[in-house]
């Protein structure tokens, strides 16, 4: 198992998720020296419907959310 910060992984991206997929060792990411995210490679995946068709049902928007909205303040940018 490899591990690599959040800001070493922006840097090289795409040359660390090339070794994930062609080795299919798994990448922790960690903030803080503190793991937060795990990438690996879908087995077997097909589409996207496939891969991700048992989390449908998991999934819950609240009533009165409209998906296409904005969920947070609006922030200013700084010029």
């Amino acid at each position: 198992m490899n591990t690599v910060s959040k800001s070493k992984l922006k840097a090289h991206m795409l040359e660390y998720f090339r070794r994930v997929e062609s080795t299919g060792e798994e990448l922790i990411i960690t903030d803080n020296r503190k793991p937060v995210l795990k990438v690996i490679v879908i087995q077997n995946g097909g589409s996207v419907d496939d891969v991700f068709r048992k989390y449908r049902s998991k999934t819950k928007i609240g009533s009165d959310a409209d998906i296409l909205e904005p969920a947070g303040d609006n922030w200013e940018l700084e010029e």
